[in-house]
This record gives structure tokens, sequence and C-alpha cells, in this order.
């Protein structure tokens, strides 16, 4: 049998996903996870680990991570590495673009493998294609919007997946915290993972906090328990008089999805009169942006993002660096921040904001993920931080 004979008698296997972009581009693989299709906007993540944390943190709705790492799926999968605080449901992103098939798992933690995890958390995925000519892309032109498809039988109506792809109106403008807060009040008290242990309860505790979960991570609510924090988490709609009539000692802002000036007209209303009462505040990730904003700030679409896990940023206040882990689209804009806003970190990667803090008020947030779920730990400080303001004003509150 010829060469030619051979390859007529194997034909190349048809690709059972794609990757449609709004201009029309379309790249071809293959099927991982669940099968269906979904739209979003297309970012690159460069963390080499943590792909469970990642793919579960609801800050990723409506998004489309790419992974430049080759090997993802290799530990496998857990159900302590959630970070969504819903297990069953799929806050998070919408669908992963992997280089290289799935391996088996061998971790001793795993429970699952990656592409059965997939299925059962409804996540599309795609593997096969070249993904640093994807992220090339990105960073050239910027994240696109986009529709991932999976079918087994490699059938797709290729004209109604690039209609849908050019017709998505992207994410500015488009409050994302709906699909991913709380439904209702209740009270965390589990601490961080301890190797051999697993996760503590919280037994006693200095500080009354309320979260407000714009779609909060379960790792940030340990570490402020680890803090001496009863955390009570409240939904993004939950107004400042009921916040204030809890007695909170301190009130956290969380990370979430979205444009945070679409969100922010409900929000920002809440962090203005929590901010004025000078309530101790600190905020992250979307919760951030949205106090730039109560402040007096405005924020901007990014044009490629910060998505990985190996972001260095500088703490103005201490002049150290930090290596961070990052996941925004959006920033805030120091350039409108009013001169009572001080901007205590910077992104060493292109100069723009990653923390502010008030002169006159116990009240600061960054703008990267200090919780590091996944990522690096230095930023734990700033959990301390904010327990030593509240430490510092509670004897001259009243009860």
């Amino acid at each position: 049998m010829t060469q030619m004979d051979a390859a007529a008698a194997w034909p190349e296997p048809k690709p059972t996903a794609l990757l449609v972009l709004a201009d029309g581009t379309v790249l071809e693989g293959f099927g991982l996870g669940a099968e269906g299709k979904a739209v979003g906007e297309v970012c690159f993540n460069t963390a080499m680990t943590g792909y469970e944390e990642i793919l579960t943190d609801p800050s990723y709705a409506g998004q489309i991570i790419t992974f430049t790492f080759p090997h993802v799926g290799n530990v496998g999968t857990n159900e302590e590495d959630i970070e969504a605080l819903n297990m069953a449901a799929r806050p998070g992103a919408c669908g992963v673009i992997l280089r290289a098939d799935i391996t088996d798992p061998s971790n001793y933690r795993a429970t699952r493998h990656l592409d059965q995890w997939l299925k059962a958390r409804g996540i599309i995925g795609l593997a096969g294609i070249d993904t640093r000519a994807l992220t090339a892309l990105i960073r050239t032109k910027g994240m696109p919007n986009a529709v991932i498809a999976h079918a087994a039988t490699a059938k797709f109506d290729l004209d109604a997946l690039k209609k849908e792809a050019a017709d998505w109106p992207g994410l500015e403008g488009m409050d994302l915290v709906p699909m991913v807060t709380s439904a209702q009040r209740f009270v965390w008290d589990e601490t961080p993972w301890v190797w051999g242990e697993g996760f503590g309860r919280q037994d006693q505790h200095e500080f009354n906090v309320v979260a407000i979960d714009y779609g909060i991570k379960r790792n940030i609510l340990r570490l402020l328990a680890g803090e001496g924090c009863k955390v009570t988490v409240v939904p993004a709609t939950t107004t400042a008089e009921d916040i204030l009539a809890m007695k909170p000692d301190g009130v956290f802002l969380s990370n979430g999805p979205g444009d945070p000036a679409e969100t922010g007209k409900y929000a920002v209303p809440v962090i203005k009169e929590i901010v004025e009462k000078g309530v101790p505040t600190f905020g992250i990730c979307l919760g951030h942006q949205m106090l730039g904003l109560a402040l007096g700030g405005k924020t901007v679409k990014m044009h490629q993002g910060h998505h990985g896990a190996n972001h260095p940023v500088k703490d103005m206040t201490t002049g150290k660096v930090e290596i961070t882990s990052m996941n925004h689209g959006f920033a805030v804009d120091k350039t409108t921040l009013p001169k009572n806003v001080e901007q205590t970190h910077v992104s060493l990667f292109d100069d723009s904001n990653c923390g502010i803090a008030l002169s006159d008020k116990p009240v600061f947030s960054v703008q990267y993920h200090p919780e590091a779920s996944p990522g690096p730990r230095d930023s734990h400080y700033l959990f301390k931080r904010f327990a030593e303001l509240m430490r510092k004003r509670k004897p001259a509150r009243v009860s």
C-alpha cells in the first residue's frame, strides 16, 4: 500500500470542536467536556497550576479561557479546590481551550479526570489548537468575542455559529453579577486548608464582617475567617441600611464578573454610604473597581486584561514587590482618581492601577487576588491589614 493509499484508507478525523471568532475566523480542534455551545470573550491565562480554581472562579463568567501552559489536567480534579460558593452550580468560565489532550491524573488528591469534571460542570472544552498563536492574536487584537462548540458527531451549523459570535455584544455594559451572587444571607466559618488536616472551622471570632457577594471566592472567605472574622455573606443587591443594621466591624467588597460600571449602577450607592459612615472597607477585583467608582474615579476596558499567577505588583506604601494572581479585563483609570485617593499598588507589567486607599478613612482595595487560589501567597498580608484597621477602630465603635 502506498502512502497515498494509506491516507485514503485512514482519513484524518473530523474536528469535534470549533472556536468561531466574531470576525469569522474558525479554529478547529477536538472536543472535551460538555457538548453544546457557549458564547463569551476569549482570554488567555498564563498560570502553570490551579486550573480547577481558575475554571470555578465566578469572575470568569462570560469568558472562554485559553491556557498558555500546554499540559493542563495532569493532576486531575477534586472537590476541595472549587472556588465557587455553590458546588453544584456552574459559575465561572463557560469554555476552556487547551494545547494538548488531557492525560490521566497523577496526584494523590485527584478524585476525577478533568474531562469527566468538565462534563459534570457543563464546561465546553477544545484541545489540539496552537494556543501560542491564539495568545499572540489576543495580544495584538485584544480579547475577541467568540463561540466555542463541541459536538461528538462533528456536525456544526457554521453560519449560525458565526452569526452568534458576531452578534454577541461583549462584556462592556454587561452586568453578570446576578448569575453568580448568593441568593440569601448566610454565615461562613470555614478556615484555610492545612496539609494533612484539610479545612478547619472557626470556634471564636474577633470581628463581625459583612461580605457583599458579587461573585466571591471560597478562599477569600477562608482567609477572612482565619483572621478572626465572623463573615456574613450577603447578596449583591443588599441595601446599605440592611448592611449597617448588622453593625459590622468591617465590610468586604468581593470579586466578580462583568462591567463594573454596569454593576455599579446599584452597587456604588451602597458602597458610598458605607464609606461615608467610616466603616473599615476592603475590596478585591470587581470590588476594587466599584470602590474606585464610588470614590469618584472611572473604569476602562483593557486591551488583553491580566490573567495569570505571575504578575509583579509594587506596594507603594512599603516599596516591596509581590508576585500576584490576577483575573480582570477592566481597570480603574488612575488619572481619574480624586486627590484624597492614594494609589497604593501598581502593576510592573503595564503601570496600571492595582490598589487604592482613602487618606482620611479606613478604606482600601486591590485589583489582584491576594487569596492566592491559585497563585503565590505574597499578598496574604492584606487580610491582616484589614484586620488591623478593624482592630484600631473597634474600641471607638458604638455598640
